[in-house]
């Protein structure tokens, strides 16, 4: 694997990200795609729409409906880069305009080789869900990035 940064800059990441919302913001699917390498994913928190979406074709159909069926408009708040890494942190809004709804929330970016978009990890701000055991993004495999599963025992009092 190539290093990331060897085609990333610190200003190409934010200005990809930025281009990535415009398109999300026009509703089509194939201006979308291009931002991802083929096999993109975006997670999400357990049981929203369904799962992740896998593909860059998948991911822009998907954001194509919300724009169609409730006016989603998204805009990018706040930017963080790490191109010798190729990861990105964004703070976003995204406004649900037909139904005079707001939400907000981040998400992780890891770009590819290539400088397209490999993965994105979406958390929302909004209140804890009772109940779920664990709030965590839904088909996203913790074990295997060396995530932390449980906390460590209570001591004793």
């Amino acid at each position: 694997m190539s290093n990331p940064s060897s085609v990333l800059t610190l200003g190409r990441m934010e200005a990809h990200i930025r281009a990535y919302f415009d398109a999300c913001n026009s509703g089509d699917p194939e201006r979308i795609a291009a931002y991802f390498e083929p096999d993109g994913i975006h997670y999400f928190p357990p049981g929203m729409y369904g799962g992740p979406f896998r593909g860059g074709l998948e991911i822009g159909r998907r954001w194509q409906a919300a724009v169609e069926k409730f006016g989603s408009y998204w805009t990018v708040d706040q930017f963080i880069g790490d191109p010798a890494s190729g990861r990105a942190v964004i703070e976003w809004t995204h406004f649900k305009r037909r139904e005079g709804v707001m939400l907000r929330g981040d998400e992780w970016y890891i770009f590819g080789d290539t400088g397209l978009i490999r993965e994105i990890r979406a958390y929302y701000a909004s209140p804890q869900d009772r109940g779920l055991a664990a709030l965590e993004l839904g088909g996203f495999d913790y074990a295997a990035r060396g995530y932390p599963l449980g906390a460590p025992p209570l001591d004793p009092e």
